[in-house]
C-alpha cells in the first residue's frame, strides 16, 4: 500500500511535468469553477447576514396602560424581561417618546410645541427577543399581562419581511447547489481529458498485469493535486480580493449592513476551506470515475 502509493505520488508528480499545458488548463479550469462558486459562496453569506440585520431590528412595542401605577409598570417590566427569547426591555416614557419624534421631525420639530403640554403619546416598553421567529409567540403572550394596552410589532410587516427572507436564504441556497453541480461535471470532463490522452499507457499497464488500483493511483493523486492547486489559486483570490470589494462597496453603499472585519475573515477561511477540501475531493472522484472506461481492457 506504501509502496503504491509512493509510486503513485512519483508518477503523479511526473505527469504534472510532462503534461505541464494540459495541467495549466486544467488548473486553470478548475480554478476558475471554483471562483464563481466561491462568489456565490459569498453572495449567499452576505445576504444571509443582510436578512439576519433586517430580521434583528424587528421589535415588539408594548403600550402600557395610562391607568396603571408606577408598581405596576415597573412589575410589567420584569415580567417581560422574565419572559423566555427576550434580550432586552426598554421602557420609554412619553416624554422620551415625544423627544423622539422631534428628533425625527427635523428641522419642523417646531410643530410638535403645540402638544407638548397634552402629550398624546404613551408610555411604552420595547422589547428586543433573541431570535427573530420569537417575536409574534413572544408577543402573544405579552399581550394577556397585567397592565398591557396594546402590543404592536408591525404584525403585516414582519409577515412580509419574513418571507422575503426566507426567499432569499433558499435563492442563495439554490445558486451554490447549482454552481457546486455544475463544478463538478466541468472538473470531472476536464480530467477525463487528461486520463484520454494517455489511453495508451493504460492499456499497456493493464495488458502486462497491474492492478486496477496500482493504476488508479497515480491519476486519482494527479487529479487531487490539480483539483487543490486550483482551489488554492481561488482561495487566495478570495483572500485578497474580498476585502477589497467590501471596502468599494461601503463607499458606495455605506448603509448596506455586509460580512466586514473579524466576522468576514472568518467566514472567507470557513469558505475556503471548504474549497480547497471540495477541489481536492473534486479532482480525485473526477479522475477516478473518468478512469473507469479505460481500465476495461
Amino acid at each position: 500500500m506504501i509502496r503504491a502509493l509512493a509510486y503513485g505520488t512519483r508518477e503523479a508528480l511526473a505527469s504534472l511535468r510532462r503534461n505541464s499545458l494540459m495541467s495549466l488548463a486544467s488548473v486553470t479550469t478548475v480554478a476558475v469553477c471554483l471562483t464563481v462558486l466561491a462568489s456565490t459562496l459569498l453572495v449567499a453569506g452576505n445576504l444571509d447576514h443582510l436578512a439576519a440585520a433586517v430580521e434583528a431590528q424587528v421589535q415588539i412595542r408594548v403600550f402600557i396602560a395610562e391607568d396603571a401605577t408606577p408598581e405596576t409598570r415597573e412589575a410589567l417590566a420584569k415580567a417581560v424581561a422574565g419572559l423566555e427569547g427576550v434580550a432586552s426591555v426598554e421602557v420609554v416614557t412619553r416624554e422620551e417618546a415625544l423627544e423622539r419624534l422631534r428628533e425625527q421631525f427635523g428641522s419642523r420639530r417646531e410643530l410638535l410645541d403645540a402638544v407638548e403640554e397634552m402629550n398624546p403619546l404613551r408610555d411604552s416598553l420595547e422589547v428586543a427577543v433573541a431570535r427573530p421567529e420569537q417575536v409574534v409567540p413572544t408577543a402573544e403572550v405579552i399581550s394577556r399581562l397585567q397592565g398591557v394596552a396594546e402590543v404592536n410589532y408591525g404584525q403585516v410587516f414582519v409577515d412580509k419581511l419574513f418571507s422575503v427572507t426566507r426567499f432569499v436564504r433558499w435563492i442563495g441556497l439554490g445558486l451554490v447547489a447549482l454552481l457546486t453541480v455544475a463544478t463538478v461535471l466541468i472538473i470531472s470532463n476536464t480530467v477525463r481529458l487528461t486520463v484520454f490522452a494517455r489511453r495508451e499507457e493504460i492499456g499497456i499497464m493493464k495488458l502486462v498485469g497491474a492492478t486496477d488500483w496500482f493504476i488508479r493511483w497515480p491519476f486519482l493523486l494527479e487529479g487531487l493535486f490539480l483539483g487543490m492547486l486550483g482551489a488554492g489559486l481561488t482561495a487566495g483570490l478570495t483572500w485578497q480580493g474580498y476585502p477589497w470589494l467590501v471596502e468599494q462597496a461601503e463607499r458606495v453603499v455605506p448603509f448596506l449592513p455586509l460580512l466586514a472585519g473579524e466576522a468576514a475573515r472568518e467566514f472567507v477561511r470557513r469558505t475556503n476551506l471548504v474549497l480547497v477540501v471540495l477541489g481536492a475531493f473534486l479532482g480525485a472522484v473526477g479522475s477516478t470515475v473518468s478512469l473507469r472506461r479505460f481500465l476495461r481492457v
